[in-house]
Parts: structure tokens; C-alpha cells; sequence
């Protein structure tokens, strides 16, 4: 055959045949290039799902945690992220929202945790400072605050009435704090713990405000640990810092 076929016929021949199996690995590409975006997405999804949680290796990763949150690990052995639940409805009528009634949930399960886990972060490092000032002799001025330690001022505090101020202080923060939560669940797309106090102008730049969303997270979980480690020992061994003795 190829002695007798002539020179351009071959060539002909060997670009023809190239020329659909050109073709033919395009169309393959074009098929799977304009496959439905569902399938892929419930393949990436699926492949999500079967993946390990970074902090519990042999567990899968939990339902709604996905790493988007600064801070999340992967860490809910519970489920309790998981849950459906709409708190928007505990706190704003249906009448009296903005959503559409056919839109999703506003505050889930996910952000109404999130919002929870920064304040008390947020309330454990305050308490952690406060603690260690008046155990190394800050006190307020007056004779009746001297010799108090920070587990018998509570009992002082209370007799004296200045408990009294305190708790209309934390009233107030929570009032601020509901009406955040109140404007997220009517739709105003409020991030949980955002209060806009940056009077630093820290969060301008987005790897410095990442960055600082992820040490708050890790800082506020520490310290939730650590004040109740020191409240325990101080109770316990009725002494102050270090509190082993």
C-alpha cells in the first residue's frame, strides 16, 4: 500500500486522521467543560464530606463547618452546628422582618454559637486582666476594698451596693448587643461579634484584619479556659497568684 499510494494521499490521509482525533478529544473537553455545575458541586461536596476533621483525625468534618469562620477547626464532636434551627424567629416576628418569606435562614444555629463564643472570649479576657490586677494590689480607693481578694469582693460588692452598678453596666452592653442581633435577624447582614469599634483603623487592610479575627478566636478560647482554671484555684487553694498554694 505504500508503494503504490501516492506521496499527498498519505499526507493527506495521516492530517485527515489527525484532524478528527482533534475533533474528537474537544468535543470530549467541551462535554465535560458544560457539564451541570450541580454535579460537580455535589461531587467537591461529597469529596468534602468524606474528608477528616483537621482537630479530631478520625472523625469526619461536621455539617457547616467548612473553614470559612476564622478559627475553625473542624472541632464539634456534638453536632451542635449542625442543628437547623432559625433564632430569628425567637427574637424578630415574621411581620416585622425584612427577609422574603421565601429566603433562608438569617441566624442559624452556626451564627448564633459564633456570636455567643466571642462575647464570652471576648468577657473571659477582660475577667483575666481584671483578676490579675486586683491579685497584685489594684484596688478601688476606699478602706472598705482593702484586704479583699477577688473571690471574697464578690460578697463585698454585693454588700456595699456596687453590684448593683456593675449589673446596670452589663445591662447596657447587652441592650447593644440584642440590638445587633435584632438587625441581623431583620437582614441587615451583620457578621456575628461585629460591633464597627475599630478606632484604630485596624481592620482596613484584609490580611491584618484575618489575621487579627483569628487571634481574637484563639485568645477568647484560652482565656474561657484559663479564667476557669484560676477561679478554681483560687477557690480551692483560697490563695492568689500562681495559685498552686
Amino acid at each position: 500500500f505504500l508503494l503504490t499510494t501516492h506521496p499527498l494521499t498519505i499526507i493527506f490521509n495521516h492530517s485527515t486522521m489527525r484532524f478528527h482525533c482533534l475533533t474528537l478529544l474537544s468535543a470530549i473537553a467541551s462535554t465535560s467543560a458544560f457539564a451541570p455545575s450541580s454535579k460537580l458541586n455535589n461531587r467537591s461536596q461529597s469529596l468534602a464530606l468524606s474528608a477528616n476533621s483537621r482537630s479530631i483525625p478520625f472523625a469526619p468534618v461536621p455539617k457547616n463547618l467548612d473553614g470559612s469562620l476564622p478559627g475553625d477547626v473542624g472541632f464539634d464532636p456534638f453536632g451542635i452546628a449542625g442543628i437547623e434551627f432559625d433564632f430569628s424567629k425567637l427574637i424578630v416576628p415574621n411581620m416585622a422582618s425584612m427577609r422574603d418569606s421565601e429566603e433562608k435562614v438569617v441566624v442559624d444555629t452556626l451564627y448564633w454559637m459564633r456570636e455567643a463564643e466571642l462575647k464570652h472570649g471576648r468577657v473571659a479576657m477582660l475577667a483575666i486582666v481584671g483578676w490579675l490586677a486586683v491579685d497584685f494590689g489594684l484596688r478601688f480607693p476606699g478602706t472598705k476594698y482593702l484586704g479583699l481578694n477577688p473571690v471574697t469582693a464578690h460578697d463585698a460588692m454585693v454588700a456595699g451596693g456596687n453590684m448593683v452598678v456593675m449589673l446596670h453596666f452589663a445591662l447596657l452592653l447587652e441592650l447593644i448587643n440584642g440590638a445587633a442581633i435584632f438587625a441581623a435577624a431583620k437582614g441587615s447582614g451583620r457578621k456575628a461579634g461585629d460591633f464597627s469599634v475599630d478606632p484604630l483603623g485596624l481592620s482596613k487592610d484584609n490580611a491584618k484584619k484575618a489575621r487579627y479575627e483569628l487571634s481574637e478566636v484563639k485568645n477568647g478560647r484560652l482565656a474561657m479556659l484559663a479564667i476557669s482554671g484560676i477561679i478554681t484555684q483560687a477557690v480551692i487553694t483560697g490563695h492568689g497568684f500562681p495559685y498552686l498554694f
